[in-house]
């Protein structure tokens, strides 16, 4: 469920300071928020879906820090 290693070199492209930079700050907080967006699309169809509920709780929490 989480995102395809097609969509993150995307935003590691699309973020990333220089050739090789693929753990800054910037880049991470950007995954995270783009498997928050997907978490939520999926919690929308299946609202009794607690598992994943819980895995977007500290997909949050990490990006927070």
């Amino acid at each position: 469920m989480g995102l395809t290693p097609k969509d993150k070199v995307k935003i590691i492209q699309q973020h990333s300071k220089h050739g090789k930079d693929t753990g800054s700050p910037s880049i991470q907080i950007s995954l995270f928020t783009e498997e928050i967006k997907k978490l939520i699309k999926h919690l929308k169809g299946h609202p009794k879906d607690h598992s994943s509920r819980r895995g977007l709780l500290k997909i949050v929490s990490k990006r927070k820090r």
